[in-house]
């Protein structure tokens, strides 16, 4: 995500001229009032007309309408640098991004519409993005990249099921695995891809000596060996086998950042970002480990996960990209740091929720109240950049 193709000549607006834009600020925006709606719902305070359960409702709209608006914004912006194709811009832009808009609406008011058009509508969304992906990778035939359609499939899959499973057993427990271990392998995917070219970029300019290693035989198996667990931990996630495997998938995944120089990089705090939020991934697994073996509570590792690699590794990304592909400095200031200190202040507080339950109440709202200051941070400090056109 380093170059930009030549765009068409586009006259609408800026918003809508290149995926990254509209999909990272009604993301970052949607983050923050899912979060806020979810603490006062999660205390009996507020409802709303969906047919999910309450905690189904906040793990439904974080893994399937947060995470993937992200993700197309990712994937759109990646792919015509990928391809040397025109990006998606203008009116089929505005469309996907109404999509999305819709599926939010259809799951909090699946009550008044019914669960199986709920589903439909906001199934729709991934399905139409991995339409979208799959014909540009296919056109500019950058065929090794396809790879990436199969996690955006699995989570297409992973929704539907999510909306069928809280139908007929009134909780999502199998979906919800699933849409975690799909996030995490694309993290594991595209985070080996990224952190390495940017903190390799970042060092031979600014600090020369040792440098990232090349994804190589390690990095596959580690990917596979991962991947191997996370199916045990999604059909069965207790037990000495299934903890056995999420513990060597730690230990893999820690060798596996070690080996991309992180610590030299806290000079520029956009590039060591990347190795923090990363750093939850094997945390999680040995937490999930730790879980599967009853030594601590499910939600540790599944939070290690979700709060900490999603939501850090995505503002990482969205800070990233928006600055890149809008003209500016590749540099952290001092609202990009704050943003990225009280994301990873909520991803602690919630681990930590788990681990101590006697002041879980007091530590999910202090996640919560970080998390939605980080993204409502995003928001604010990024959204004139977004609705603007890109500078010379």
């Amino acid at each position: 995500m380093t170059s930009i193709p030549r765009l068409k000549p586009y006259r609408g607006a800026p918003l809508f001229s290149y995926g990254f834009r509209p999909f990272f600020f009604l993301g970052a925006v949607y983050a923050a009032v899912a979060v806020a709606l979810w603490l006062p719902l999660w205390e009996g305070e507020l409802t709303i007309p969906t047919l999910f359960a309450p905690r189904d409702w906040h793990v439904h709209e974080m893994l399937f309408g947060f995470v993937p608006a992200i993700v197309t914004g990712f994937l759109l912006t990646a792919i015509p640098n990928w391809t040397g194709r025109l990006p998606l811009q203008g009116m089929p832009l505005v469309v996907l991004v109404a999509l999305w808009i819709a599926g939010r609406f259809a799951v909090a008011c699946s009550q008044q519409i019914g669960w199986p058009l709920a589903a439909i509508i906001d199934s729709g969304f991934l399905v139409l993005v991995a339409t979208a992906c799959a014909r540009e990778i296919v056109a500019g035939e950058n065929w090794r990249n396809l790879k990436v359609l199969i996690p955006v499939t699995v989570l297409t899959l992973a929704n539907a099921g999510f909306h069928w499973e809280a139908h007929a057993y009134g909780t999502a427990d199998v979906s919800t695995r699933i849409g975690v271990a799909t996030i995490l392998t694309l993290i594991m995917l595209i985070g080996g891809r990224v952190i390495p070219s940017f903190t390799r970029n970042w060092l031979a300019r600014f600090n020369p000596g040792r440098l990232p290693t090349p994804f190589g035989r390690f990095d596959a198996v580690a990917i596979v060996a991962s991947s191997a667990a996370l199916v045990f931990w999604v059909f069965a996630p207790t037990g000495a086998v299934t903890g056995t495997l999420l513990l060597g998938a730690g230990l893999l995944q820690f060798l596996r950042l070690a080996r991309w120089a992180g610590e030299r990089t806290t000079q520029e705090r956009l590039v060591l970002i990347l190795h923090v939020a990363y750093l939850f991934v094997p945390v999680g697994f040995v937490l999930s480990a730790m879980a599967a073996f009853g030594l601590a509570l499910p939600s540790a590792g599944l939070h290690s996960w979700m709060t900490g690699a999603a939501g850090t590794m995505t503002l990482a990304i969205m800070t990233r990209a928006s600055l890149g592909h809008t003209g500016r400095d590749l540099t952290a200031t001092a609202g990009t740091q704050a943003i990225y200190l009280v994301v990873l202040f909520a991803a602690l507080a919630r681990v930590l929720a788990a681990l101590f339950p006697t002041w879980a109440i007091v530590l999910i709202c202090v996640a919560g109240v970080c998390w939605v200051a980080a993204f409502t941070g995003f928001a604010v400090l990024y959204g004139p950049l977004l609705f603007r056109p890109r500078t010379a």
